[in-house]
């Protein structure tokens, strides 16, 4: 046969059969979502994961995880030890079969684990796979066992190394820099805000993060503990530290309904906001699903008929909604379950049908006696449903405003909008530019077929502070949301953002690269992340990066984006040098901004994730809400990262 004819003989010799650790090293994002940030993270998700299996099953207190000097990462927890002994089907060590197997695990087996974390029982094989170097430590019956893996193939068979009188697994391992290649770089913040979120959600477990790459001012390495004795209830006081309650304590209730573990707490706070976090054995589950329904039916059914009871509607003349019933309401709802039925775009809603009326009859007993044991704080609850009702009427004629001018025809887009030629959405996308000037040079350097401009002016409404109808109202986010042509509001959910008529699949926000723009920057995220979600967690939204710097000598130039960049070109070509320094988008003709900013070729675009809800909620309430201590706390904490001008 030719060398032609092979390449189109398309035979059983043509399937490759690749099995468990070759097929997670080949199709890595099947199995941790991605091979960026996010991916890396994940792997540490991943091993901890296992600590808290052991730790719900009431075998482990303690879970220490370090970032080494390397950034290879060590985690180690006081349970029972992965079992060593003779795997009777494989013929090797239980170790090596949950160190090298996809879907081995005690987490499959229904008599050592009743519930379980980790997304979908990959776990910590799936992380062998993908490290250069892993060394799994187990302690257990009395003895020190070890064995080390390379690209998860084992060095050798498992070893006794000692004795001891402890028991726990350690885990040390370094990601393959084949894989990651974006970074091999761990973030300390994204790990403690998950191990926080682990600790609240499992009560009474004490998990510490340390790094090893800092130090603080005393000479200690960057560590902190994370332990909670109140769990949710602890939880909600920290997301909603920068908002105002209205009610006099965190309303929470703890058990189990149909065999189903149910814990709950929730507040209602002075915002305009409505803040639900849902987990389903431990995994944050964005997308919702049946225990969320639960929740909103338990809630809805039981406040309704106090308020009802209570006469405080009586001169109400419009309707009230279940919408209403959760303005200004923060709450989260955690369930355990056996055998979890994820669905969604990413796997992370729940679909079990037998927990909905766990959690709604969980959640209806408790609201029935904290609202009978405390009246006054009843009828402020109500009042704030009426006040929310009142809203949302007013949102709602102001919404249909915006409905009205987006579904018009081309022409009826913003005045400010220049649009691009091409009508493909996935081929399209759109600048939002802060200002006219920087607008019009945007508009001279854009490419027409597929770029479009939208100058915003000035600084938008901060929405963190307004009522959702004086957010309709406002002229730039009309702008806004008829540009993008998505319409708002279904018969489930008035603040649902349909997405079918999304006229560009990449929003890009453009904006100066100092204080100012910095500020306009984040309330334009703030508007997306309260009221266009939906943008984010499909990867619409993404942040462009104009240089700082200009550097030049005769006739050579070139853009530095940070200090270090511009002092390292400065370096290299040395005396004679003139560094420009752009204060704003309008300080660069048309020609820069396009080489530097706007040119898919060459530009810097951050996509903007939500890697955690319940942090990116508390950090917006923190910096655009009304309590200024916390904001300024955190400005001081992260000002070294802060470009101020003088």
């Amino acid at each position: 046969m030719s060398e032609e004819a092979k390449k189109h003989n398309y035979s059983a010799d043509s399937i490759q059969a690749l099995e468990g650790m070759e097929h997670v090293r080949m199709r890595p994002s099947m199995y941790i979502g991605d091979t960026g940030v996010r991916g890396l993270h994940h792997l540490v998700y991943e091993v901890v994961d296992n600590s808290i299996d052991e730790a719900l099953a009431g075998h482990c207190d303690n879970i220490k995880v370090t970032i080494n000097e390397d950034n290879s990462i060590t985690t180690e927890d006081n349970g029972r030890g992965i079992p060593i002994d003779l795997h009777k089907k494989e013929g090797v060590s239980a170790l090596q079969v949950v160190m090298t197997k996809i879907g081995a695990g005690g987490k499959f087996d229904k008599d050592s684990y009743k519930v379980s974390g980790g997304l979908h029982g990959v776990g910590v094989s799936c992380v062998n796979a993908l490290s250069e170097h892993l060394t799994a430590t187990v302690y257990r019956d009395g003895k020190i066992w070890q064995q080390e893996y390379e690209l998860g193939k084992p060095l050798y068979p498992v070893k006794p190394t000692g004795e001891t009188d402890k028991s726990g697994t350690i885990v040390t391992f370094k990601p393959d820099p084949s894989i990651f290649q974006q970074t091999l770089e761990y973030n300390y913040d994204t790990l403690a805000s998950r191990m926080r979120e682990l600790a609240y959600l499992n009560k009474g477990i004490r998990i510490s993060l340390t790094d090893k790459r800092n130090k603080e001012d005393n000479g200690e390495y960057v560590h902190n503990d994370f332990h909670s004795e109140e769990g949710l209830k602890e939880f909600i006081k920290f997301l909603d530290g920068n908002r105002e309650p209205i009610i006099g304590d965190v309303i929470s209730m703890e058990g189990e309904k149909n065999d189903i573990p149910v814990e709950v707490a929730m507040v209602y706070n002075t915002s305009f906001n409505e803040n639900l976090h849902s987990y389903v054995n431990n995994i944050n589950t964005h997308e919702g699903g049946t225990h969320l329904s639960g929740f909103r039916r338990g809630l809805t059914t039981t406040l309704k008929k106090y308020a009802d009871a209570s006469g405080l509607l009586d001169k109400v003349k419009f309707e009230i909604t279940g919408d209403d019933f959760r303005e200004g309401l923060t709450a989260i709802i955690s369930v355990k379950v056996a055998e979890p039925q994820f669905e969604g775009q990413t796997k992370t809603k729940l679909g079990n049908r037998e927990v909905t009326s766990a959690v709604s009859q969980a959640v209806s007993e408790m609201l029935e006696n904290y609202l009978e044991e405390n009246p006054n704080d009843a009828k402020t609850i109500v009042q704030k449903v009426i006040l929310a009702a009142q809203a949302r009427n007013a949102a709602k004629k102001a919404r249909e405003m915006v409905q009205r001018k987006t579904a018009m025809s081309v022409g009826g887009l913003p005045g400010k909008l220049s649009d691009c030629s091409e009508q493909d959405p996935k081929q399209c996308e759109v600048f939002l530019v802060e200002g006219d000037s920087a607008g019009g040079t945007a508009k001279q350097g854009r490419d027409r077929k597929f770029q479009a401009i939208l100058p915003l002016r000035g600084k938008i409404l901060n929405v963190e502070k307004a009522m959702s109808h004086r957010v309709f109202d406002n002229e730039e986010i009309k702008n806004i949301y008829t540009a993008l042509g998505v319409t708002i509001g279904t018969e489930e959910d008035s603040k649902a953002l349909n997405l079918s008529k999304l006229r560009y699949h990449k929003i890009v926000i453009m904006c100066d690269a100092d204080v100012d723009g910095s500020h306009i920057e984040t309330l334009i995220l703030t508007f997306f992340f309260r009221y266009m979600k939906e943008l984010i967690e499909n990867g619409h939204i993404y942040i462009a990066t104009p240089p700082l710097y200009l550097v030049k000598k005769g006739q050579k130039k070139r853009y530095a984006w940070n200090d270090k960049e511009r002092d390292e070109i400065a370096a290299e070509y040395s005396g004679g040098v003139q560094i420009q320094r752009y204060k704003g988008l309008g300080e660069m003709n048309a020609e820069q901004l396009w080489d530097t900013t706007m040119d898919p070729e060459f530009r810097i675009l951050r996509q903007v994730n939500i890697d955690n809800g319940g942090e990116a909620d508390r950090i917006f309430s923190m910096l655009m809400g009304d309590e200024v201590p916390p904001r300024r706390e955190f400005i001081e904490k992260n000002a070294k990262y802060a470009n101020i001008d003088a």
